[in-house]
């Protein structure tokens, strides 16, 4: 069987193990020099003045918002398409999600729908980088600056993504990160950060993660408990180092995976519309969604589906009212992720392509994204 995923460490085993028994020795577990270390190095990778570490990526998004003053009675307009999450730290501020739709291509919100979505009480977009394929960042940003809205983009699968050459989480006042163990920068638990170039967001980022403490003891305003803890930050300080590599080799990976299923006739590849994709996931797209993943687990290979439903029709988002977005819904029923993470062998990409191409062609089959 190819697994979905692998999550031990490989190559950065001993150097992990090292940073963790620094962590142990010191003694020192919250708010210590490891996470000033790695908010230092993981800020300069993103390209970004500060970053503040986080219990979790949506902790980021939320924290985010609050320090760039969203709140209730806000609206913020976001993608149909992620894990519930970036719609449930929306939810955390107060704020009211609202979804517009997809563009076709790049499964990423669509910069027509978000004018179409805006209102008197719209103050935000987050804009979600699905996949490790960057939304459209240069036509979000202009629609943002013609209404004074504020971006805060989701970054959560997008680790060293680029839009037009432009790092993303550079476009709005701030972004959010995940170091969920899946994701191409992993911690070995949960984790997150924001980054922002606004000194005055990072400072009050600080507070809020931190109860909203001025100083020990003293809490200037309402805050959360949630930090990025010693271990995590010392484990993700020694990733960070081979991060370049990991996106050079997640995107050979999915350079063959394209190249091997431009003529599979029963399956969609949704296309690269920015070299600076970074392949989180490989999607592909099929009208026989549960077939094809019989198909490929009776021939060894695992696949999961990313995201089976999408997030308006989410039952904890009912009481938002939000809107049909009719590409989001036939996108969720028919996406199913292949296997991609470092270490994944040609000849186990080539047997998963030739698993995919030996799928039969049925009446459903399609040709191109919805």
């Amino acid at each position: 069987m190819i697994p979905f995923l692998k999550l031990t460490p490989g190559p950065d085993r001993a150097a992990i193990a090292a940073a963790i028994a620094r962590v142990v020795d010191r003694g020192w577990f919250i708010l210590g020099p490891e996470l000033e270390g790695f908010e230092r190095a993981f800020a300069a990778a993103s390209g970004a003045r500060h970053a503040v570490g986080v219990g979790t990526g949506t902790d980021a998004i939320a924290i985010a918002l609050r320090a760039a003053g969203i709140g209730a009675g806000d609206e913020v307009i976001t993608s149909p398409l992620s894990a519930a999450y970036t719609a449930l730290a929306i939810m955390m501020v107060g704020a009211r999600p609202v979804f517009a739709d997809l563009d076709p291509a790049r499964l990423t919100v669509d910069p027509d729908a978000i004018v179409a979505a805006i209102t008197p009480r719209t103050a935000a977009i987050v804009p979600v980088h699905i996949y490790g394929q960057p939304a459209d960042m240069p036509a979000i940003a202009a629609i943002a600056g013609q209404h004074g809205l504020a971006i805060v983009e989701d970054c959560c699968q997008a680790h060293l993504a680029t839009c037009g050459g432009r790092p993303v989480g550079s476009f709005g006042v701030a972004a959010a990160y995940s170091f969920y163990p899946t994701k191409n920068l992993g911690a070995l638990g949960d984790g997150g950060a924001l980054t922002t170039n606004d000194e005055r967001i990072a400072e009050r980022a600080k507070r809020l993660r931190n109860g909203g403490q001025t100083d020990r003891y003293h809490h200037g305003e309402f805050g959360v408990n949630s930090r990025l803890d010693e271990m995590q930050a010392a484990i993700l300080l020694e990733r960070l180092a081979g991060l370049e590599e990991v996106t050079r080799q997640r995107r050979a990976i999915a350079a063959r995976y394209r190249a091997g299923l431009e003529e599979a006739a029963a399956v969609a590849v949704p296309p690269e519309m920015d070299p600076g994709h970074v392949y989180h996931l490989f999607p592909i797209l099929t009208e026989s969604r549960e077939d094809l993943q019989r198909h490929l687990k009776e021939g060894g290979v695992e696949t999961l589906v990313h995201y089976p439903v999408p997030i308006p029709r989410q039952p904890a988002l009912s009481t938002e009212n939000p809107a049909v977005c009719p590409i989001a819904d036939r996108v969720c029923d028919r996406v199913v992720s292949l296997p991609l993470y470092p270490g994944l062998e040609v000849a186990a990409v080539d047997r998963i392509v030739a698993a995919v191409r030996r799928f039969p062609v049925g009446s459903a089959a399609i040709r191109q994204a919805p």
